[in-house]
């Protein structure tokens, strides 16, 4: 595997933000995640739930509820707007206040949007091709309107408010039915009672979560209660049915999800019920957002953490599909390297920080830890302008430039290390208003970034100021904005790849498109060039390996025996996506690459690795007798020495820098969890 100085990073704070809402479209299987600070995260459910997308938070736009409407994805927020997402350019596409006051809670039948609103009233807004219109009021009520849910014929809207829960006629705007929620048992009379989520079935069964502790079954048509579930002292927040609606689950305040499941109580009855089966405890605080898929329970809140928890009688066992996942950190760096320099940019929503990193002493043995001669250095925080939280930002291997992007604006800077200076290039070429992506060229000599509609617009740096030099348009015709860039180290090739999973190339030369790399159906995560080979290697997010050779413009030798052998299953069953692909100039065949739980070495001169072969651990391996060793030996070297990897990048020097970002840092960082009695206490 070799031997490396490692420069173990610990300072980077990187704070997740709590789940506030999520909405699944079944149809694209696409699930929209909204956090506190106002960002969204689209995750592809059909590609091994990599998140394909992420628009960036604004200062101010606090997103309450989300809802799909065929493709189309809609926000309301307390600041009493209702938002439509550019889910090609990742922005929003425009915002309609609603003047209702803040808007709690927002679902869309067809081509009609209802929006409830702090004032009491229910909005209903008409789904026009490229924006919505205000269409008409039903009834107003007493009291701010917290959560809507539509009856599948879409003639009924059931709404959740304070002490009770009201049934609308969609079509003429009347309440029909005022169905009242009791506050509990012991509870104060003066304290009222959060209607937090109500369900709408087909046949007229309305089901009600509460601030109480309460599931309650009703009855649609005659207003009646059926039945009361107690599930816990506190509040039960969230409520999501399955698309046969056979199965409901509630997620409480506790950090728990409770599953019901529509069947016959005893062996002997017909009759079927709402029958309380299971209880997930998969989070320490507040579960705010569930989405009950066909097979899975998606839950997320206070935690940060997004948890796929899949029913094992809808799945097979012991298969991939069976695992439970947590979602803890992005799927893309928020860490850039200037391997040069020994420089790490750290990116936060409001502010960028720039590090040196430090410097030891001497040699040691393998797994010594060498005494630090110079400690890591802040060198500037540079806080971001505008409301607009960074989208991605960029730092230029020698160091010496510095960009960063927001929805609205493109920033460049010009770095001085000697005296730790940081000037603002004010002459930037017209129209490079934002990117998606940006990355400087070895020789920091140019600037790429991603621009709308798939293109990659190519800046000059010079001193005085910067000169646009060419847009690189893709052939294809697509609309998706690229999310990987990857310049070779001799000048001669840009790749980018995008969401539809197209990989293209560039001849820098030429400024012209070099090749298109054949598509394959999963999503590009990571992918850099060979300084030594010009081959470009892709990981994607079903965590296969290509090879592409720029050259010939065929895949190579070994990515075919790769493909035609298959990748250790063990391989293919991690469920975090390589983020970052490296290569080290002392030995060509050797690629380095990490997810969030290990970094990898893959040693293309020896064989791959059989089915049989265990992935061994390299500390496990080293324990082994030499022919022991030797019979273990293949292509994949796999370290597991550092957790909750941020980045792993190599430094000119050959040192290795191992960003970490432990999740006990991150859980410490957590507000308490509501106070559970335990025994004995």
């Amino acid at each position: 595997m070799g031997e490396f100085k490692v420069h173990r990073v610990r300072f980077f704070d990187y704070m997740p933000t709590a789940i506030r809402a999520m909405a699944f479209n079944s149809r694209t299987e696409r699930l929209a995640v909204a956090r506190t600070d106002g960002a969204l995260e689209i995750f592809n459910f059909a590609d091994n739930y990599f998140q394909e997308k992420v628009i960036p938070g604004q200062d101010g736009r606090a997103v309450e509820a989300l809802c799909w409407v065929g493709r189309r994805l809609f926000s309301g927020g307390l600041n009493g707007e209702i938002t439509e997402y550019d889910l090609e350019n990742l922005r929003p596409r425009y915002t309609v206040e609603a003047y209702g006051g803040p808007i709690w809670t927002i679902s869309g039948k067809g081509t009609l949007l209802a929006v409830g609103c702090e004032d009491g009233t229910v909005k209903m807004f008409e789904i026009l091709e490229q924006r919505i219109q205000f269409q008409r009021n039903l009834d107003r009520q007493k009291g701010r309107i917290i959560s809507l849910s539509w009856h599948p014929s879409g003639s009924l809207i059931a709404a959740g408010m304070m002490d009770m829960i009201r049934i609308f006629d969609a079509e003429t705007g009347r309440a029909t039915h005022r169905l009242l929620v009791e506050r509990g048992v012991g509870a104060p009379k003066s304290k009222g009672v959060v209607v937090w989520s109500v369900v709408f079935l087909s046949d007229h069964t309305i089901i009600s979560s509460d601030s109480a502790g309460k599931v309650q079954i009703w009855d649609g048509l005659t207003g009646t209660l059926v039945r009361t579930h107690l599930v816990t002292k506190w509040d039960v927040l969230a409520l999501s049915v399955s698309q046969d609606e056979s199965s409901l689950i509630a997620g409480t305040s506790e950090g728990t999800v409770v599953q019901f499941q529509f069947i016959s109580s005893t062996v002997d009855r017909q009759e079927k019920d709402w029958v309380r089966t299971r209880t997930f405890k998969n989070h320490s605080h507040d579960v705010r957002a569930l989405v009950h898929t066909d097979t899975a329970v998606v839950s997320g809140g206070m935690d940060t953490q997004l948890v796929v928890r899949p029913l094992l009688d809808k799945v097979e066992k012991n298969t991939h599909e069976s695992a439970m996942r947590k979602v803890a950190f992005p799927h893309r760096s928020l860490v850039c390297c200037a391997k040069k320099a020994g420089l790490l940019l750290f990116q936060f929503p409001d502010h960028l920080e720039l590090w040196r990193l430090g410097d030891s002493d001497g040699h040691g043995k393998p797994d010594d830890i060498l005494p630090v001669k110079r400690k890591p250095e802040k060198l500037i925080q540079l806080k971001r302008k505008g409301e607009d939280h960074i989208c991605c930002s960029a730092l230029s291997p020698c160091g010496g430039w510095l960009a960063y992007s927001t929805v609205t604006s493109l920033r460049l800077y010009r770095l001085q290390n000697n005296n730790i200076s940081i000037t603002k290039v004010s002459k930037l070429p017209k129209d490079r208003r934002s990117a998606h992506q940006l990355c400087f060229s070895t020789d920091s000599s140019k600037l790429f970034a991603s621009s709308s509609n798939g293109s990659v617009v190519v800046v000059a740096l010079s001193q005085p100021e910067c000169r646009y030099l060419h847009t690189l348009k893709p052939k294809s015709g697509s609309r998706q904005t690229v999310h990987l860039l990857a310049a070779s180290e001799d000048g001669k090739w840009l790749a980018t790849a995008n969401t539809d999973c197209e990989i293209h190339v560039y001849s820098l030369g030429k400024l012209t498109l070099h090749c298109t790399v054949p598509v394959y159906s999963s999503c590009p995560t990571a992918m850099a060039i060979n300084p030594t080979t010009s081959n470009l290697v892709v990981v994607h997010a079903d965590q296969q390996i290509f090879e592409y050779s720029l050259v010939q413009k065929e895949y190579t030798a070994w990515s075919r025996r790769l493909q035609k052998q298959g990748l250790h299953y063990l391989w293919l069953e991690r469920d975090t996506p390589i983020t970052h692909v490296a290569f080290n100039p002392k030995n060509p065949a050797h690629i380095i690459l990490h997810d969030m739980f290990m970094f990898c070495i893959i040693d293309q001169s020896l064989p791959l690795p059989e089915a049989k072969n265990v992935l061994y651990n390299q500390m496990t391996l080293r324990s082994l007798p030499e022919p022991e060793r030797i019979r273990h030996s293949h292509a994949f070297k796999i370290c597991k020495n550092f957790q909750h990897l941020m980045c792993v990048s190599l430094l000119e020097d050959h040192s290795l820098v191992v960003v970490e970002r432990p999740l006990l840092d991150i859980m410490s960082q957590l507000p308490a969890p509501v106070r559970q009695k335990k025994f004995a206490t």
